[in-house]
């Protein structure tokens, strides 16, 4: 059976035994990840962090703290909020607002020392007038799109920008940005199209440092590189290169207790829908899980589980707060009331999960729900 996590770890709140699920996500491992993906960039560039979504799920501060002793001083965000609650934790980092510079929020942003992405000439503009009325020059992203119209500068406004020496000026310690769009499809035509393009724009500010990789675009090759990447997906276990072995540690694990063993003494169905049937003499096992706590829907009648070293296949429907697994083959002694089932760990990491739920790993990691007892391993202090 798989066993929770060493009890004296845990606070004396005893809150792991309350707990239906116990989350465990792996700060050293995190660290290893960030190192192996130093270790493949080219001569003088750089890994930042993109901690964007509490930290992919994994909780940004003590993910952002640990890479900070690890050595990460650039850090990304999504959300202003995300930002400034972030930046008091990393005093000596920069941290980077992916959503770009709010409405009236220019001295927040300076007074904080948060880095804004701009996406826009009107952002362009606001943190040019700011600059150049406090005679400072802050670091300030420029976010330029090569493909993904989405965010960024078009390509016109980036080339009116470079024409624009007042700015340029201001601009005194600037990263230009874009985003790979397919990153994940080494042979595919627009990773090299969105390159060049970015290396043409790049000229245009031959001042400023360069950012175009994102966890796959690290893989792609040194010349994706430039200054600074920014992983995200990687750094916590998923797989920058589908379809082949996984580079990266496995840095979460997730365990959901046994509440229930259930005897089938006749043929019947089970859960929600009667989507799914068992036969007289089955067992069912019920865990405390469910779409509530970011345990996918879609993985009803399609997930699996881990119970010891027993495979186990999840039956029916996946409710708001129980998964029910199919036992039949697992020896009684080996499922009790309060063993654990592994969901997310060694046996099935985040991608094999989300292939099962018809998505992707990063979808998987940002829905892990907070009713889960967290413990981190290798805490930054």
């Amino acid at each position: 059976m798989t066993a929770a996590p060493d009890p004296t770890t845990e606070t004396a709140s005893r809150a792991d035994e309350r707990a239906g699920a116990l989350l465990t996500i792996d700060l050293d491992a995190i660290a290893e990840n960030y190192a192996r993906l130093g270790a493949r960039l080219a001569s003088g560039a750089q890994c930042a962090g993109v901690v964007k979504a509490d930290g992919y799920g994994c909780g940004a501060i003590p993910v952002a703290k640990r890479l900070f002793a690890a050595g990460c001083r650039v850090f990304f965000v999504a959300r202003a909020d995300e930002g400034f609650a972030l930046k008091p934790h990393l005093p000596d980092a920069e941290v980077c607002v992916l959503d770009g510079l709010l409405p009236g929020l220019v001295d927040d942003y300076a007074a904080a020392g948060i880095v804004p992405v701009l996406n826009d000439p009107g952002q362009v503009e606001a943190w040019t007038a700011y600059c150049a009325a406090n005679e400072v020059a802050p670091p300030v992203v420029v976010h330029v799109d090569t493909g993904m119209n989405r965010l960024g500068l078009a390509m016109a406004d980036a080339e009116a920008l470079a024409e624009d020496g007042d700015a340029l000026r201001a601009f005194s310690d600037v990263l230009v940005m874009s985003h790979l769009v397919v990153s994940e499809e080494p042979e595919h035509p627009l990773n090299a199209r969105q390159l060049a393009d970015f290396q043409h724009l790049r000229a245009r500010f031959p001042k400023a440092k360069a950012s175009l990789a994102n966890s796959s675009g690290i893989f792609l090759g040194p010349d994706y590189h430039f200054d600074l990447v920014r992983p995200g997906h990687a750094l916590y276990g998923g797989n920058p290169t589908p379809g082949q072995p996984n580079p990266m540690r496995h840095a979460v694990q997730l365990l959901a207790r046994v509440i229930a063993v259930r005897e089938v003494d006749k043929a019947g169905t089970v859960g929600y829908g009667a989507t799914a049937r068992i036969g007289a003499g089955g067992r069912i096992a019920t865990i405390a899980v469910g779409y509530a706590d970011g345990y996918l829907r879609s993985l009803s009648n399609r997930g699996e589980a881990w119970i010891g070293p027993h495979r186990v296949p999840l039956i029916g429907r996946v409710s708001m707060d129980l998964v029910t697994l199919d036992v039949s083959s697992v020896p009684p002694e080996d499922c009790q009331v309060g063993d654990f089932a592994e969901l997310i760990g060694a046996h099935s990491g985040v991608d094999d999960v989300a292939e099962r739920a018809g998505t992707n790993g990063y979808e998987i990691l940002t829905s892990l729900g907070h009713r889960y007892h967290r413990a981190y391993l290798g805490e930054a202090a």
